[in-house]
């Protein structure tokens, strides 16, 4: 087992009130993701709360041919590497085929699951192998017991380093919705549960584009609403899509949140989490009320 990896998951589990998974959608450049790891880290920092850096080298599931991707994986994990190194932040990224696992574990510290690909026993296998932390999302088309079985398949492989993600059901054709019933249910496959309060809000393939096809929409608006009930029902971790411009984002600009924004949502969630009594069951008595 790798022992950084295991220290930080003991880290990640104790924070309070939360740990945060945050950082923009994808890799734009190397210049863009080193602005945003210096600021998202000096407002986390300030406010107490526990940063993982996430950004994608790869948004292999696109839903046009023609939309951004990303550098790719070796340019990807250089820039990361240097987030690392200039910041001392650990960093999450994801996966999409297993023979990028090995080469991702050497860089990343969470490496992530997309919700698509939840299910796919030899990704999440190579995944494991790696001895990171391994940060599930829930499918979109997934009930939340799904996750039970989904996190044994890293524990088999020899890695207990596991959390869950809830982002979202699929509800009609083009909306998600965010079943707070879920951020308990979760609970059931004994790991940290995140909240991804961003990609909760997509409509994925909702707007259509003037050149002709589709893509992915969002609520950015009720990114808050989203974020306050995950941290009042007592998730362990909140992941954020975080941009300083997202209306020229390349990628899921509808859902990232501004970073001008960042510290008065968090300071209100911090609020929340120090009255709510969420992470601790509330005992339910049925006996005959006597007066």
């Amino acid at each position: 087992m790798d022992a950084p990896s295991v220290a930080l998951y003991n880290q990640l589990k104790a924070a309070q009130p939360f740990f945060l998974l945050a950082g923009p959608n994808v890799i734009e450049s190397e210049e863009h993701v080193m602005k945003m790891a210096k600021h998202i880290k000096a407002i986390t920092t300030k406010l107490g709360v526990p940063l993982v850096f996430k950004s994608s080298f790869d948004k292999a599931n696109r839903t046009s041919s023609k939309s951004f991707r990303g550098p790719g994986l070796e340019q990807g994990l250089k820039i990361l590497e240097k987030v690392k190194a200039a910041y001392d932040l650990p960093v999450v990224t994801d996966v999409h085929e297993s023979c990028q696992c090995e080469a991702v574990g050497r860089v990343a510290d969470i490496i992530q699951i997309p919700a698509f690909l939840c299910r796919q026993t030899d990704l999440l296998v190579a995944a494991a192998k790696t001895g990171k932390i391994i940060n599930i999302k829930k499918g979109q088309f997934c009930a939340s017991s799904v996750m039970a079985n989904s996190t044994e398949k890293i524990r088999l492989a020899g890695n207990q380093n596991v959390m869950v993600c809830e982002r979202g059901t699929m509800f009609g054709y083009n909306d998600l919705i965010v079943d707070p019933r879920n951020f308990e249910w979760l609970r059931e496959a004994n790991c940290p549960v995140v909240a991804d309060v961003t990609h909760a809000l997509q409509q994925p393939a909702g707007k259509k584009l003037d050149g002709g096809g589709v893509a992915s929409g969002g609520l950015r608006e009720l990114i808050p609403c989203i974020a306050r009930t995950a941290v009042a029902v007592g998730v362990d971790g909140i992941f954020m899509e975080v941009h300083d411009d997202p209306l020229n984002s390349p990628c899921d600009g509808p859902t990232q949140w501004p970073l001008r924004n960042l510290e008065e949502l968090l300071e209100e969630l911090i609020a929340i989490a120090r009255v709510t009594k969420g992470k601790k069951p509330l005992k339910i008595d049925l006996t005959p009320f006597k007066e």
